[in-house]
């Protein structure tokens, strides 16, 4: 067993234990493993330990990986506050986006998500507590982005990324 092996194994062993102790299937549960920083090499020995699942904070740091790495069919999830001018780049080679935070971003990730790929799952970034360094929608605007959303018909409304304050 390898050393990526042994360290994925001791991290699905402890998502599995605090997913029974909080009464859900621990396969219900995702780990994704956030690989940016990461050279292609080590991501690549994660996924042939077992890891599908990828997060990725900058297109530019995250699309020579993608490529480098499509022989593994990876799911890529987009973990990083987006910009206008990168969502092309996003809708076109990530499978979720966990950071939508406004209607214009919604639209052109629906705009420009290719016909031929299915819709992308996107979660909705919540500003849990007004903190300067925190993006996210304020909670009182969270019910009408979601209803924005479920009319965009490349996008599929997964759920809500919350990042409370630390302690």
């Amino acid at each position: 067993m390898t050393k990526q092996s042994e360290s994925l194994a001791a991290v699905l062993g402890r998502i599995a234990g605090a997913a029974r102790v909080a009464g859900r299937d621990p396969m219900s549960v995702r780990l994704v493993a956030v690989s940016k920083q990461q050279p292609v090499e080590a991501i690549r020995s994660v996924a042939q330990a077992g890891q599908r699942d990828f997060g990725e904070s900058y297109t530019q740091e995250a699309l020579p990986k993608i490529e480098s790495l499509a022989d593994l069919k990876l799911t890529w999830h987009f973990i990083g506050r987006l910009q206008g001018n990168k969502t092309r780049a996003v809708a076109e080679r990530f499978d979720w986006v966990h950071t939508v935070d406004r209607d214009r971003i919604a639209d052109r990730l629906n705009e420009q998500r290719p016909a031929s790929l299915p819709p992308l799952n996107v979660c909705i970034q919540v500003q849990v507590t007004p903190e300067p360094q925190k993006a996210g929608t304020p909670p009182d605007e969270v019910e009408a982005l979601a209803r924005h959303i479920l009319g965009l018909p490349r996008l599929k409304l997964r759920g809500l990324m919350c990042i409370p304050p630390a302690g």
